[in-house]
């Protein structure tokens, strides 16, 4: 493998690394997110949900920037024809997944997983797929709970990306991300049952 490659991986895994949702709560508010929240999970919606909007969403805009600057910088300076270029894709998320010294305390990836993808425009399939099939899912066929619908969201986001004919690294860094967010999704399973129903209340 080319080292500029290796060293995007490892950028975008450090990156990945930092958990903002979960610092920014605890420095700047003493809420702990992983200890106060129900599913223990370092993410946004714990962090707006225990900390408050500006804290929460202050965690959200570094949450994207630390999957979308790896993925952007790479973009415009390796080959995304080479396969080595879907593990770029995917390091940020990994890192958040299952971060450097915190290996068994990482996220559910969805907030990263969102910045790497930003981080392709101008290529901006693979994005409005992940953002259309959340709107979907939330708003017209709702799934509940938000487990089953971010594994049903990520698991067609893999199957989507093969049908709009994208560079073939990018196609497998999108399935990367996707199971990804999948198994971190299933450790943190409580025995939830799921449930489907049209539109949603309001």
């Amino acid at each position: 493998m080319d080292w500029k490659y290796l060293f995007f991986i490892l950028l975008g895994y450090f990156s990945g690394s930092v958990l903002y949702a979960r610092m920014l709560p605890r420095f700047l508010k003493g809420v702990d997110v992983t200890r106060q929240s129900g599913d223990g999970n370092p993410g946004t919606a714990n962090a707006v949900r225990l900390a408050g909007w500006p804290v929460g969403l202050l965690s959200l805009g570094l949450e994207l920037a630390k999957g979308a600057a790896p993925v952007f910088f790479a973009a415009r300076n390796l080959d995304m024809s080479q396969t080595a270029f879907a593990l770029v894709l995917a390091a940020p998320a990994l890192g958040h997944a299952f971060p450097f010294g915190r290996f068994t305390k990482g996220g559910k990836a969805i907030a990263v997983s969102f910045g790497c993808l930003l981080g392709l425009l101008p290529l901006w399939q693979p994005l409005a797929l992940l953002a259309g099939l959340y709107i979907f899912f939330s708003v017209v066929l709702v799934v509940s709970p938000h487990l089953f619908r971010s594994v049903l969201v990520f698991g067609l986001l893999a199957a989507g990306c093969f049908l709009l004919k994208l560079p073939a690294p990018v196609t497998l860094g999108c399935c990367l991300l996707s199971a990804l967010v999948i198994l971190r999704h299933l450790l943190r399973y409580q025995g939830e049952k799921p449930a489907v129903r049209l539109f949603k209340k309001a």
